[in-house]
C-alpha cells in the first residue's frame, strides 16, 4: 500500500514491469508512476514531487533520447527545484553530459541497480529538503536566514532553528563560536525573529573597549561624574530599551564591572556613574564569546553566579571547516557582492579554486574568507579566480612522514576536487576518480564528507 505522507517520488518509465519493481522497493516513499510525457506532466502539476526518475528512452522514441530530454527541459521548467535523476542505455556518457548541463540532479546506467538508484533517490530528498529550509529562510519578511546568515550546512541549520525556538522568549542566550563564525549575525537574526524587532538592537563589544571605559559605555553618566562628562549620556543598556542588548566577548568584562552586570539582570534596573536614581530597563541579553567561560570559572576570572544568569539557553556555533558545503557557497556570496560594488568583471571559478576553498581550515572562518575573496576579486587579472589569486596554498607538516596520513590527505583532496570539479555530483564525480558510485559513497562515509 503506498504511504500518502511520505515524500512524493515520480518514476518516468514506460516499462510497466520496472514501474512496478520501484513501487515494491521504495515503500519510504509515495511513488508515483507515469509512462510517457504528458502523465508524467499531470503528476507534477497536480503533486509536485520533490525527486523525479526519468528514463531518457520514452514513447515515441523508446529507442532514443529525444522525448526524455524534452520531457527534463519541461520539468525543471515547470519546477525548477526538481531534482531529477536520469536514466538511459543509449551512448550513455554523452547523455549524461548533456542531462547535467541541461539541470538534472544525477545520471546512471541502466540496467538500473535498485540499491544503487536508492542511495541516489535517497541524497536527492536529503539535498532537496535542505534547499527547500534554506529558501523558507531567507523568504521569510522578504530577509536571508536569520539577519543575513548564508548557509546549507545541517549543523547550522540546527542552530537557526534552534534561535527560532527560544526567539520568541525572554531568556538570555549565550552564543560559544570560535571568532568569525558570524556570532553577531546570528544574534541580529534572533532580535529579528522576536517580538523586540521594532526596538533597537544594539551591539557592544567589549573586548574593544579599556575597562575604564567599558562601564560608561554599559551604564552611561551623570553630567560632572568624571572630568570630561560635559553632559548627561545614556549607556548601551539604556539605548537598547524595549530591544536587545549585544554583549560581544562577554568574557573580556573585567571582575568588578560583572558585580554590576549581575545586579542589572537580577533587578532588571541600572544606575548611571554618578547617578542616585534606579532607572527601570526592559532588554533581553544577548552574548558571544569564543573564551571558555567554564575555566575562567575554574580560575576566578569569571563569576559563575553571572554565567548562569546570561547562559539560560547556550547555543554552540560550529567553525565554518566543519560546515561542509559552506566555505563554497559563501565563496560565490561574497563573489559577487565584491564584483558588483567594485564593478570588476570576475564571473566565477577555477575548478583548482574551489577545491582550495573546500581543503582549507579556515582558521579565522567566515571573516578570514570574506576578506580572502575581497582581495582576490580586487586583485584577479581574468574573469575566474584561481587558487593562487585566493593565496591557498598546501600547508605541509609532520602528518606527510606517515604514509597513512599522506594516503588519507591525498584521498580527501582528490574526492573534494572531484565533488567540486562536478558540483558536488556524485556520480560525475565517481567517474573522475576512477571509482565505483557505491565506492566513492563508502569513501565519503569513512572521511566524513558531505555533498
Amino acid at each position: 500500500m503506498a504511504n500518502k505522507t511520505a515524500p512524493k517520488l515520480l518514476v518516468v518509465e514506460d516499462d510497466e514491469g520496472l514501474q512496478r519493481q520501484l513501487k515494491w522497493s521504495y515503500e519510504d516513499y509515495e511513488v508515483l508512476c507515469a509512462g510517457d510525457r504528458r502523465a508524467a506532466i499531470e503528476l507534477l502539476r497536480a503533486h509536485e514531487p520533490a525527486v523525479v526518475t526519468l528514463d531518457l528512452g520514452l514513447p515515441p522514441d523508446p529507442d532514443g533520447t529525444s522525448e526524455g530530454f524534452a520531457t527534463l527541459v519541461e520539468i525543471l521548467a515547470l519546477k525548477p527545484d526538481t531534482k531529477v535523476i536520469v536514466a538511459s542505455g543509449h551512448g550513455a556518457r554523452e547523455s549524461a553530459l548533456r542531462a547535467i548541463a541541461l539541470g538534472a540532479y544525477d545520471f546512471y546506467q541502466k540496467p538500473v541497480d535498485i540499491d544503487q538508484l536508492g542511495l541516489i533517490v535517497q541524497r536527492a530528498f536529503h539535498l532537496h529538503e535542505i534547499e527547500a529550509e534554506n529558501r523558507q529562510l531567507a523568504e521569510r519578511d522578504g530577509h536571508e536566514a536569520l539577519g543575513g546568515l548564508i548557509t546549507s550546512s545541517d549543523s547550522m541549520l540546527r542552530v537557526c532553528r534552534m534561535i527560532e525556538r527560544v526567539a520568541n522568549t525572554d531568556v538570555s542566550v549565550m552564543l560559544l563560536g570560535a571568532s568569525g563564525t558570524g556570532k553577531e549575525v546570528l544574534a541580529r537574526g534572533l532580535h529579528d525573529s522576536s517580538g523586540r524587532k521594532g526596538a533597537p538592537f544594539v551591539a557592544i563589544n567589549c573586548a574593544a573597549i579599556p575597562e575604564n571605559l567599558l562601564e560608561a559605555e554599559l551604564f552611561g553618566y551623570e553630567k560632572g561624574a568624571f572630568t570630561g562628562a560635559v553632559k548627561t549620556t545614556e549607556g548601551k543598556i539604556e539605548l537598547a530599551e524595549g530591544g536587545t542588548l549585544f554583549l560581544d566577548e562577554v568574557g573580556d568584562i573585567p571582575l568588578p564591572l560583572q558585580v554590576k552586570l549581575l545586579r542589572f539582570l537580577q533587578e532588571r534596573v541600572i544606575e548611571r556613574i554618578g547617578g542616585r536614581k534606579t532607572i527601570p530597563v526592559d532588554v533581553r541579553i544577548v552574548c558571544a564569546t569564543h573564551q571558555i567561560l567554564e575555566a575562567m570559572i575554574a580560575d576566578g576570572a569569571f563569576r559563575e553566579d553571572l554565567w548562569y544568569r546570561l547562559a539560560e539557553v547556550v547555543i554552540k556555533i560550529p567553525p565554518l571547516a566543519e560546515r561542509q558545503g559552506d566555505a563554497v557557497l559563501l565563496s560565490h556570496h561574497f563573489l559577487r557582492k565584491y564584483a558588483r560594488d567594485m564593478k570588476r568583471p570576475v564571473k566565477g571559478f577555477n575548478a583548482d579554486a574551489l577545491a582550495a576553498i573546500e581543503a582549507w581550515k579556515w582558521p579565522g572562518n567566515v571573516r578570514e574568507l570574506e576578506n580572502r575573496m575581497k582581495r582576490a576579486v580586487i586583485m584577479a587579472d581574468g574573469s575566474r579566480l584561481s587558487a593562487a589569486d585566493l593565496d591557498l596554498a598546501e600547508v605541509e607538516d609532520d602528518d606527510f612522514l606517515n604514509l597513512r596520513s599522506a594516503r588519507e590527505r591525498a584521498d580527501r583532496n582528490a574526492i573534494r576536487m572531484a565533488l567540486a570539479r562536478t558540483e558536488s555530483n556524485v556520480s560525475n564525480a565517481a567517474k573522475l576518480l576512477g571509482v565505483s558510485r557505491p565506492t566513492l559513497y563508502d569513501l565519503l562515509k569513512q572521511y566524513n564528507i558531505e555533498t
